[in-house]
């Protein structure tokens, strides 16, 4: 059998491709998608969890991230992405939320030793003012 195609109407090659009156070829070709399995980001919703858990938003993203890997495991793709998607969000809310607070405070230490030793310098009985 001849591996670039496979003749039609049962008949042998007898003569040229694509000639008038020659035997009709029919070629093959076969695309193999592999599709990538969903994300269930398991990780980031345990770090989320364990560290930064503002408003339960880590426990909510853990939550969908085990029914994510549950869904894959079980074949549903589509569930298993829509779980994963969702928790990713959750992890993204948290995360943001989480160094937000770190920022905020930052800024607040920040402004009460800057407060303090505006204020020790100016007081009568301590610092500079003497």
């Amino acid at each position: 059998m001849n591996p670039e195609g496979v003749p039609l109407h049962g008949r042998g090659y007898e003569g040229y491709p694509a000639q008038p009156g020659g035997p009709a070829v029919v070629n093959t070709t076969t695309v193999n998608i592999i599709t990538e399995p969903p994300k269930d980001h398991i990780i980031w919703s345990l770090l989320c969890f364990v560290y930064s858990n503002p408003c339960c938003l880590g426990l909510v993203a853990l939550i969908h991230s085990i029914k994510a890997r549950d869904r894959k495991m079980v074949g549903d793709l589509e569930g298993a992405r829509h779980y994963g998607s969702t928790a990713r969000c959750y992890n993204i809310a948290a995360t943001v939320l989480f160094c937000l607070g770190i920022l905020i405070f930052i800024i607040c230490i920040i402004a009460t030793s800057v407060a303090t030793s505006n204020a020790m310098s100016y007081h009568p009985n301590y610092g500079y003012g003497k």
